[in-house]
């Protein structure tokens, strides 16, 4: 078991171009355990943080939109792995390998942003004209995959390093899924700041008559969910210490 650091991101409706440029860090901790010399089970557990701004679109409707949020994730996730080459620790010969895994994760969400000076969390606001008590859950299950390397520092002590991905079964980690809702019935169930932060969409000359915010029209991707994912490397201490003592 051991400690992971690394960089995650965030893929949706308000990134929708796979931008990488802005990585946000996390952390965690991780224990396996190995059945054999190809097939281990892990567990890990870890917190981080995602961003999406239509600010740094190349689309101009995007732009237009003219949304943003940031999230900080709690990440728990148990997966199978399968290592490429048999892997011993402290062996001379498999002391390395690549692998890949799979498994299920749960974790937890909460999209803010801010607006006039003041921080707002986006899911109470109904945002997409969601009734009382039917907003989206925060709390979701996700599937996990993704490929990693292992190499032995010495018996005890290793370094790993992954490519961790999350599909998820919801689109709204970002606030953003389907159409604009009507602003007269958002008024009346939610308030002036829902209005405000459900259309904050801006005219951009030679492009848009005006804001592009009106009620039915497509505020998100409802079709593809989104995603997250977690860049990192981790130090590992193995507790398995039978080695046969020296003559």
């Amino acid at each position: 078991m051991g400690p992971w650091a690394g960089v995650s991101y965030y893929f949706g409706d308000l990134n929708s171009n796979y931008d990488l440029s802005k990585p946000n860090f996390a952390g965690g901790f991780l224990a396996r355990y190995n059945f054999n010399k190809r097939i281990c089970l892990k567990f890990s557990a870890g917190l981080g943080e995602i961003q999406g701004d239509d600010a740094d679109s190349d689309n101009v409707f995007e732009r237009a939109r003219n949304l943003n949020f940031r999230s900080i994730l709690v990440d728990g996730t148990a997966q199978l792995e399968f290592n490429f080459l048999p892997y011993v620790h402290g062996s001379k010969e498999e002391f390395f390998t690549p692998y890949l895994f799979g498994g299920l994760s749960v974790f937890h969400f909460n999209p803010k942003t801010d607006y006039n000076g003041t921080t707002y969390e986006l899911r109470g606001l109904g945002t997409e004209g969601q009734f009382k008590g039917e907003e989206y859950y925060t709390t979701q299950a996700a599937l996990a995959f993704g490929i990693g390397m292992k190499v032995d520092l010495s018996y005890e002590w290793s370094l790993n390093f992954e490519l961790s991905a999350r599909r998820l079964y919801t689109d709204y980690l970002d606030d953003v899924s389907t159409v604009y809702p009507d602003k007269t019935d958002l008024l009346k169930l939610r308030g002036q700041t829902a209005v405000d932060l459900s259309d904050r969409s801006i005219a951009i000359p030679g492009v848009t008559d005006g804001p592009i915010g009106q009620a039915g029209r497509q505020r998100g991707d409802a079709s593809n969910n989104d995603a997250y994912l977690f860049l990192s490397a981790a130090i590992v201490y193995y507790f398995g210490d039978l080695r046969c003592p020296p003559k």
